[in-house]
């Protein structure tokens, strides 16, 4: 019970990587505050994780909706001892393309939001020596051609990361940031069928993007942020860890 008694808010935890977060979580003994925006979904995690979890849906555009996550683990188990900032959206987007309506939403999803729950949670942070965990992307180092808000906004999140952890260590609230690469999640698979891959796409995933022989699952990544998470990690801060199958730093394509 790596977690045991730890109150932990993850946004985006009805599907992909935060629902593999939120059950992990719950396993290793935590509450797990789910939000997400999908009803069906979240009833159906929440029932399968029973009194460790509760559900909160909201919208993270409005930017209320911080404050009323807080308030909702606060309702339900009583105090908060880490913040996962998962949510995300991921538009397809070039010069070209984007627009303001466009930017403004990533920004205000994937930077405004993750700002905004750590202050609301911060005080509960501050009085447990508890942690933020912000779950960022490898595209944060420059980004595919057609991710341009997204590699932007992943870029903020990545340095946000780093200025709180700089600037709250001796609060003993500590910042740490996940850069992940290609994650099977059910979002994924739905996302390439739709741009026209077959159904089996992940199946045959050329080497040069997973030379593993297979994309990386949610639950390999719940298994990383279990570490951040909780004590076995103190008192480490302000790190920025990848997580991908090649070194994203001097990387040379893998032969075929």
């Amino acid at each position: 019970m790596r977690l045991k008694n730890k109150v932990i808010i993850v946004t985006g935890a009805t599907t992909g990587i935060g629902r593999a977060i939120a059950e992990r979580s719950v396993a290793e003994g935590a509450k797990v505050l789910v939000h997400g925006i999908n009803r069906s979904e979240g009833e159906e995690l929440v029932k399968k994780l029973g009194p460790a979890a509760a559900l909160h849906l909201d919208d993270l555009v409005d930017p209320a909706t911080p404050g009323r996550i807080a308030a909702a683990a606060l309702a339900a188990f009583g105090r908060i001892d880490a913040v996962v900032n998962n949510a995300a959206i991921v538009p397809r987007t070039t010069i070209e393309t984007t627009t303001v309506e466009m930017f403004e939403r990533t920004m205000a999803i994937n930077v405004r939001a993750p700002i905004f729950l750590i202050q609301a949670a911060f005080a509960q942070l501050k009085a447990n020596q508890g942690c933020v965990l912000n779950i960022g992307s490898v595209n944060a180092l420059s980004g595919e051609a057609t991710f341009l808000d997204y590699s932007t906004s992943k870029g903020a999140l990545q340095t946000l990361s780093r200025n709180l952890a700089n600037a709250h260590g001796t609060d003993r609230v500590r910042v740490n940031h996940l850069n992940i690469g290609w994650v099977l999640t059910p979002r994924e698979k739905e996302t390439q069928r739709a741009q026209g891959a077959p159904d089996d796409w992940f199946t045959k995933v050329p080497a040069m993007y997973a030379p593993s022989g297979k994309l990386i699952a949610p639950e390999e990544i719940a298994a990383a942020a279990v570490y951040w998470l909780g004590d076995e990690s103190r008192p480490i801060s302000g790190s920025v860890l990848e997580l991908e199958q090649f070194s994203i730093w001097g990387r040379n394509p893998v032969k075929t």
